[in-house]
C-alpha cells in the first residue's frame, strides 16, 4: 500500500482534517473515489476499443 504504515496514515489523515475540516473530508474523499472510478472506466473503455477488429472497407 504505497509503503505507508499506520503512523504515516494517521499523520496524513490528521493533517487533512486540520486543513479541510471534518465536514469537508467526506465530500473530498467521495469526489476522489468518483474520479478514480471514472478513470478506471475510461481506461477499460479505451482497451476494449483496441480489441475491436478494424472496419471493413
Amino acid at each position: 500500500m504505497l509503503g505507508l504504515h499506520w503512523p504515516e496514515l494517521l499523520i496524513i489523515i490528521s493533517l487533512g482534517a486540520l486543513l479541510f475540516g471534518s465536514k469537508k473530508l467526506p465530500d473530498l474523499s467521495r469526489s476522489i473515489g468518483r474520479g478514480i472510478v471514472e478513470f478506471k472506466k475510461g481506461i477499460s473503455g479505451a482497451s476494449s476499443d483496441e480489441k475491436l477488429p478494424p472496419p471493413k472497407e
